[in-house]
């Protein structure tokens, strides 16, 4: 066929990196940037994670693999560890796994459970507010809309607090 497999592409054209917080997604501009940490040259984020997000990040040199990594025909899956203010409802979590209404369009449906705190406190702590409760969510979806689970969390009354990525399809941190 003359199409390379994913195991293939993903052996000559894939980095992954675990973006802290307050690192831009991109090589240039303001620092710190992925040029702070990468120095290999010609590879790009396969999707993108915001500067106040954490987690993995795959950055590939092969326009296919990015493709199939991000593009949401092909279904490959990421994953998120989320708190968020307040204890999420069953009411909330049912409303995130339906998908929502946002301004640009509904979501698709996605899997959303409660879970423990996976990670330690963050330096700099997320908030200073001890007496306001936190949830934690593990959010899979196959879409990446511009700051999606942000704003479905906001949607449902549980704005995030704190967002990392430790899965994107087969890969995990």
């Amino acid at each position: 066929e003359g199409r390379e497999d994913l195991r293939t592409l993903m052996s000559k054209n894939l980095i992954l990196f675990h973006k802290p917080y307050g690192v831009l997604c991109q090589f240039s501009g303001s620092t710190p940037n992925l040029g702070t940490f990468i120095s290999i040259k010609g590879f790009y984020a396969a999707g993108r994670l915001d500067k106040d997000s954490e987690g993995l990040l795959a950055l590939t040199n092969s326009g296919l693999l990015q493709a199939r990594i991000t593009e949401p025909r092909h279904k490959m899956s990421k994953s998120y560890w989320v708190q968020v203010e307040g204890e999420c409802s069953l009411v909330a979590l049912n409303a995130l796994r339906s998908g929502l209404r946002l301004k640009d369009g509904m979501t698709r449906p996605l899997r959303a459970d409660l879970i423990e705190a996976p990670l330690p406190e963050r330096d700099p702590p997320v908030r200073v507010r001890k007496t306001q409760p936190t949830s934690w969510l593990n959010i899979t979806l196959k879409e990446g809309k511009n700051r999606q689970i942000r704003r479905m969390t906001a949607h449902v009354g549980h704005p995030t607090l704190r967002l990392f990525r430790h899965q994107i399809g087969p890969w995990g941190i």
